[in-house]
């Protein structure tokens, strides 16, 4: 088991993004400090260090004499967020050489593909974007951008899970990966680049489509 040299506080943070992208939190949920430290199995010290610093990022908000609750959820803070993602993503691409893209096209194409199929099961949408897009930017050297852009989608999946099951959404989501490997494929860079910054414009325009019909956002 390899050992995470990083601050603990920032490995609780990490914990805490995960869970929060897995829906175990509500949107405005109070935070007990002393109960979600058993949970996680810390001292209240480095749990505070890490909701100070999810405070700062937005994740969380706090009221004097009321200590910390998850953010409310709203429209505006999902399109800021999917804006700053998507143009990660897109340096991050640019930022990739151009031989391992065209090296790794054929198995995203492939990929895309499968889960343009009938028999693609409508609860892994989730699991498949990320895994597709990390293996798209698996070859950026640059790892601090890297590890921002897993935070801030991290944050993201509280919003995208109203969507996981949807087929529409699964199936166009997939067949705009299938254009964004083509690119590569033609070793189009460039076509990719914008392919992908389409590919998050359409998901935000779905999914800010379907959190306005849930009515969890503003």
């Amino acid at each position: 088991m390899p050992i995470d040299r990083r601050p603990l506080r920032e490995q609780i943070k990490d914990e805490i993004l995960d869970r929060l992208g897995k829906g175990e939190f509500a949107p405005e949920q109070a935070i007990n400090e002393m109960v979600l430290a058993t949970d996680l199995g810390v001292s209240r010290t480095p749990l505070r260090e890490a909701l100070i610093g999810l405070e700062r990022e937005g994740i969380i908000v706090s009221e004097r004499g009321k200590g910390f609750r998850f953010a409310p959820m709203s429209a505006k803070e999902f399109d800021d967020l999917t804006t700053i993602v998507a143009a990660l993503e897109s340096m991050a691409l640019e930022l990739t050489d151009p031989a391992f893209l065209h090296a790794v096209a054929p198995r995203l194409l492939e990929e895309a593909r499968a889960f343009s199929a009938p028999e693609a099961e409508h609860a892994v949408i989730e699991r498949y974007d990320d895994a597709w897009h990390d293996l798209l930017l698996s070859g950026c050297p640059n790892e601090r951008l890297m590890d921002l852009i897993t935070s801030l989608k991290l944050t993201m999946h509280r919003y995208e899970r109203v969507v996981v099951g949807d087929w529409e959404v699964l199936e166009r989501s997939a067949e705009e990966h299938e254009r964004i490997a083509e690119r590569l494929v033609d070793s189009d860079v460039e076509g990719a680049v914008e392919a992908l910054k389409a590919n998050w414009q359409s998901g935000k325009d779905r999914i800010l489509a379907r959190l306005r019909w849930h009515g969890p956002v503003e």
